[in-house]
């Protein structure tokens, strides 16, 4: 019986590759296909007495800058950020029993009442978090650390999606969601696609991604009960295989 054909779709940095050598593992054919490039926008977060971070990325970005703690109450949404902070020798204060922005609103609602808080994140985050602390008495401000674009070579997937060539896809942000289907639809072939991903097993990281999927057509078969790739990849390989039988 030939290798599955999993489709990742991670940042074109050291995710792509890792994620490509965690599914050799796994013993499936990967097809990389990144539909995300990072771009730094070069600002450094602004002193505040909150100060949340919502991706290991945007920590990264943080630290290059130079941003100091300086007694901040220090606030990550997940463990992944919450691990990335502490390496790069920042403290956690805070971290949300429910990994969202909708968790950390309901965690932080009774105790920044005229405080102020810094959120460094992406250009492409939900308001979720700045509506909520604002309507819970906060001074809210916001800086882009960086900027997440499609990368010209992606695409492959889409194409091997489409002719029914692909026995999973891995997504893992709304963001590559959200590229994904943007070429299907500049290619014509929207449709096509939504037929043939009946026939897919679909893995997303988490509910904002599997939203995503949702929202444009798709189903999705496989959500790991922790936001973690190499989770993610094994229950969808799993799965696949078990359909294969």
């Amino acid at each position: 019986m030939p290798k599955p054909k999993v489709a990742v779709l991670r940042p074109d940095d050291t995710r792509i590759d890792e994620a490509v050598c965690y599914l050799q593992s796994l013993e499936v054919s990967p097809i990389a296909d990144p539909m995300l490039s990072i771009c730094p926008t070069g600002q450094a977060p602004q002193q505040a007495e909150y100060c949340i971070f919502t991706s290991p990325t945007g920590v990264k970005f943080a630290e290059k800058q130079g941003w100091h703690q300086d007694g901040t109450t220090v606030c990550a949404v997940g463990h992944q950020t919450a691990t990335a902070l502490r390496n790069c020798g920042y403290s956690v204060d805070v971290i949300p029993s429910t990994f969202t922005s909708t968790g950390l609103v309901e965690e932080l609602a009774d105790e920044v009442e005229g405080n102020t808080v810094e959120i460094a994140r992406s250009a492409h985050g939900s308001d979720v978090l700045i509506r909520g602390l604002k309507e819970a008495g906060a001074s809210v401000h916001e800086t882009h650390l960086y900027r997440l674009k499609r990368p010209d070579t992606a695409g492959q997937s889409v194409k091997l999606a489409v002719d029914g060539e692909l026995d999973g896809i891995l997504f893992t942000s709304p963001k590559t969601v959200e590229h994904f289907f943007e070429i299907a639809t500049e290619r014509d072939a929207l449709s096509s696609l939504q037929s043939e991903l009946e026939e897919t097993v679909i893995g997303a990281i988490g509910a904002p991604t599997e939203r995503a999927v949702r929202r444009h057509g798709g189903s999705v078969d496989i959500i790991p009960a922790r936001a973690d790739f190499r989770r993610l990849a094994k229950d969808a390989v799993n799965h696949i295989r078990e359909i294969q039988q």
